[in-house]
Formats: C-alpha cells, sequence, structure tokens
C-alpha cells in the first residue's frame, strides 16, 4: 500500500530521484564556457523545490539553457533535467517575447514568404549593411549565416512531380518533412522519396503539416506550439488509420520535439502515434534487420564521412541507425567523432546575446572536424548543419541524401519487388 501511494506522489520528471551529484553539470555545455549560468542541478531540481513554494525564485538565467537533453542523457537516475528546466520558462518567465524572436519561432510564416521571392531573399541576407541591420535593430548576431531559401517548396515539387506515382507501389508511409526540407532544401525530401521508393514504399504527405513547434518552444510561445502540436498529432492519426505503416522524419530535433516534448511540455496527447513516429534510418533499419526491404550500392561510390551526433539524436538513442546505414556503404569510410554540442540550438545561436557563447560550445566540435578533413559531415539535424558548414567550411549532408546518392536505385528497386 506505501509503495502505491509513493507512485502517485511522485512530482513531474521525477525530480526527486535527483541526489545532487552534480554529473549532470559536469556533461552541461553551457555551464562549461558560462559563469552566469548556475547549471541543469541548480536551475532544475534544486529549484523547483523553491518555485513550487513561490515563483519568485524562478530566474531568468535559465533562458541560457540550450534545451540540449545531455543533462538528461549523463543522469544516472533518469531525472528529466532538461524539462524541470524548459517547464520552468513556460509557467513562470515574465519575458515577453520580441519581434525578433516572434519571427525567429514562426518558420512557417517567414518561410512561406521568404520562398516567394527565394533569389532577393538570399542576396538580401548576405549584404553586409543587411547583417548591420539585423544586428543593430533585431539583434540578430552579423555573423550568423542564414540558410539558403528554396525557391520552391518541397511540397510543390512533390505534388507536381512525385505524388501520382506514389499510388504504384504496395507499402506506404507518411512523411513529415518539417519546415527545412519544405522551405530551405527540398533536396532532402526528395532524396527520401527516392529511397523509400526503391525500397518498395509509397510515400504520403501530411494533410496541413505545421512546424513540429520546437522554436516556438524556445522563444516563449508555447500556446501556439501545442496549437500546432495537436494539427501535428491529428495529421498523423489520420495518415495512419488512412494505411501507412509509420509517419515517417528526416530530422532529429522534429522527431524528439513531437515523440517527447509534446507530452512533457506542451501536454500534447500524442497516445496512438509516438510508436509509429520515428527517424526514416531507423524504420530503414528495421526492415533491413527483418529482412523486409534490401539496398544495393554503387560500386564507384567513394567518400570519407565524419558524422556528428545530434544532441536530441543521443537523447533519444537512435544513433545506431544511422551510423549502421552509413556503415553498410562499402566505399564509405566512416568516422565517429565525438559527442560534442555544436552550440547552435536553433534559434538560440541566431541571437545576438547568445552568438560567442554558442561558437565557444561547438569549438571542440569545429576543430576536430577539421583535424579529421572528411569529405562530408553527416548528422541528422538541419541546425548542426547551418552550425558546422558555418564554422568549419566542411559541407555536411543528412545519412537520408548520403544514402541516396551512394544507392544503386534500380537494382535496389529490383531486389525489393518481391519484398
Amino acid at each position: 500500500m506505501s509503495e502505491k501511494i509513493q507512485l502517485h506522489n511522485l512530482s513531474a520528471h521525477d525530480f526527486e530521484q535527483c541526489l545532487k551529484c552534480s554529473i549532470c553539470t559536469v556533461y552541461c555545455p553551457v555551464s562549461a564556457v558560462e559563469p552566469n549560468y548556475p547549471g541543469p542541478k541548480h536551475a532544475g531540481p534544486d529549484l523547483m523545490r523553491y518555485r513550487m513554494k513561490n515563483p519568485d525564485f524562478f530566474n531568468e538565467t535559465l533562458k541560457l539553457c540550450l534545451n540540449c537533453k545531455r543533462c538528461e542523457v549523463a543522469c544516472p537516475h533518469g531525472v528529466k533535467v532538461g524539462d524541470i528546466i524548459q517547464e520552468a520558462r513556460i509557467q513562470y518567465s515574465q519575458h515577453s517575447p520580441s519581434l525578433r524572436d516572434r519571427m525567429l519561432a514562426n518558420t512557417d510564416f517567414v518561410g512561406s514568404m521568404a520562398t516567394l521571392v527565394a533569389p532577393l531573399t538570399n542576396f538580401f541576407l548576405g549584404l553586409s549593411p543587411a547583417k548591420t541591420v539585423l544586428d543593430k535593430v533585431m539583434k540578430i548576431d552579423h555573423h550568423r549565416q542564414f540558410p539558403a531559401y528554396s525557391g520552391t517548396k518541397f511540397e510543390t515539387w512533390f505534388h507536381r512531380h512525385a505524388e501520382a506515382e506514389q499510388q504504384n507501389y504496395k507499402h506506404f508511409v507518411g512523411y513529415f518533412h518539417g519546415c527545412y526540407v519544405n522551405y530551405n532544401y527540398p533536396k532532402l525530401g526528395q532524396d527520401f522519396v527516392k529511397i523509400m521508393n526503391a525500397c518498395g514504399y509509397g510515400v504520403h504527405l501530411l494533410e496541413k503539416e505545421k512546424c513540429c513547434g520546437v522554436a516556438l518552444i524556445a522563444n516563449g510561445l508555447s500556446g501556439q506550439a501545442k496549437r500546432q502540436g495537436e494539427n501535428n498529432m491529428q495529421a498523423m492519426r489520420r495518415s495512419l488509420s488512412e494505411g501507412n505503416e509509420a509517419v515517417l522524419t528526416t530530422s532529429s530535433t522534429c522527431t524528439f520535439t513531437m515523440r517527447d516534448e509534446y507530452p512533457d511540455l506542451l501536454k500534447v496527447d500524442n497516445q496512438g502515434v509516438r510508436d509509429s513516429l520515428m527517424l526514416a534510418t531507423r524504420f530503414l533499419c528495421q526492415k533491413i534487420d527483418e529482412g523486409k526491404i534490401k539496398l544495393v550500392f554503387r560500386k564507384d561510390y567513394h567518400k570519407k564521412v565524419a558524422y556528428h551526433t545530434a544532441c536530441h539524436m543521443e537523447r533519444m538513442g537512435w544513433t545506431l541507425y544511422s551510423t549502421q546505414l552509413l556503415k553498410m556503404i562499402p566505399g564509405l569510410d566512416f568516422m565517429m567523432l565525438d559527442s560534442h554540442c555544436c552550440g547552435i540550438a536553433g534559434t538560440y545561436g541566431f541571437k545576438k546575446e547568445n552568438y560567442e557563447r554558442s561558437q565557444k560550445i561547438g569549438a571542440p566540435l569545429f576543430q576536430q572536424i577539421k583535424e579529421v578533413n572528411p569529405d562530408y559531415v553527416s548528422t541528422d539535424c538541419e541546425t548542426c548543419k547551418w552550425q558546422i558548414e558555418m564554422s568549419t567550411g566542411y559541407p555536411v549532408m543528412n545519412p537520408i541524401s548520403i544514402l541516396a546518392d551512394a544507392l544503386d536505385v534500380e537494382a535496389t528497386k529490383a531486389l525489393n519487388q518481391n519484398c
């Protein structure tokens, strides 16, 4: 009886399990470079005990947290330290999102506008005077390079060039493409469709997909994030009910947000969806292990690739799926980089007050990449890609794109016709 009572007395995020060992602080990338940050143990479980009694114990220095979840990976007792900090920001912060914060967070709105005049947008964002204005007026650091916008959205390409033929396949998956694929880099979505079709799967887009909301959460717009989350869950339930085996993604952060942040921070119900929502690399590995699909690679593909584990990828524990697929490519010289946060944390590294800190956090990673000197760096996170490309000069590719480049499409299709 006492055990049952104790179970029901546990508070959110298991903060009572914190033993004050400070391992989370040792692994915190912010604590390593920022003396003004109290560290995850103090900002999370320690102060939560006080905040439960008096909200005045909330401190705005919590905004220095990257929400990288490395504290949770390190915690030996499963305390959701990062969630404690983010929930405190949602509940107690008096900081009102600025115009800059709202613009950085509303990726669908900004992306839709930018793609209409993509060449002009990209040209403007690359000009030094424009960067100076953004720095002085919007507080977006002038050193930061913006990802280029595409003149054609992925959704537009899919409807024009790929949608009709998807019904020719026996099996189907839904695809949550996310903002980056839709507005900045449609090729990743095209590579995903290429691989799935070669494996005998047709691809269906979700109806009225919205941004996953991670940038909204980070910038104090949790109400809007919740509405978009509920929209996405409804779209995914519909997709699964229509016969798609799973809803696949190509972004580790989008995946983590929808699987874990939705219920933990936004109180969005994702039951019935979570187990079927996964990265494409995980789905492919599972099907290969089950003998349901086979991959054939080009004999003339030879590249040296260094893999960077994105923080949210490490939190999910799914790194092995992407690395396992890359290691299947015979002509690929694979190198696993040390586990380091790149420092950008989505919109965090764009902000003037965070830029220098962001670069200090990523410095060990940048140095190792330069020492390895690969043809490509590979990672499952789009913002890690922006940070690494800007800070090292090395091109960064999602594992799906590397897989698509190395794949012998016709031979793979022939093998999977009878699967």
